[in-house]
């Protein structure tokens, strides 16, 4: 198998061009508040924290539904990638009872590229670094359609053009 093709095999990549600045979506991704806007089914429920995203190492945390994962949970977040309008990314982990943070080996990620009509964003799902007995806890991996990044982009687009 080549690298390429591993690849492949553990990330989804889809791109989408947003009809509003840079700025507006990634003050939209910097809000924990407004995640469930960019989440097209009913996974993302609320957010625990109400601070803004501000830098890499920091954690925020989220209620979560999902039936592969036995019903409501918590979902604690690290960021790893922080570019004020240019790309922001988050790590999602769970925390134990001793509140060490274990990410579960996936990563969402947005890449944004403002031109003059708006913004190409690219919005990537990396579940390479998961363990094989989570994908199997979860059914396979990843757990939703390639559809579903599509959607999300989508319901990015009209949560940002909706608030300008």
């Amino acid at each position: 198998m080549t690298e390429q093709t591993a690849q492949a095999e553990t990330r989804l990549v889809r791109r989408r061009h947003i009809p509003a600045p840079a700025e507006a979506i990634f003050t939209l991704l910097t809000d924990p508040q407004r995640h469930r806007e960019t989440e097209p089914g009913d996974w993302v429920r609320d957010a625990i924290d109400d601070a803004p995203l501000t830098g890499v190492g920091q954690v925020f945390s989220m209620n979560m539904f999902l039936d592969a994962a036995g019903g409501a949970y918590r979902i604690d977040n690290t960021v790893t990638a922080y570019e004020p309008l240019r790309a922001i990314a988050w790590d999602p982990g769970q925390t134990d009872d001793t509140g060490t943070l274990t990410p579960g080996g996936w990563r969402w990620r947005y890449d944004l590229d403002e031109g003059e009509t708006g913004t190409e964003v690219t919005l990537t799902y990396d579940w390479s670094a998961t363990s094989e007995e989570t994908r199997q806890a979860f059914g396979g991996f990843p757990p939703f359609p390639a559809e579903f990044l599509e959607e999300s982009l989508a319901s990015l687009e009209r949560a940002v053009t909706r608030a300008e």
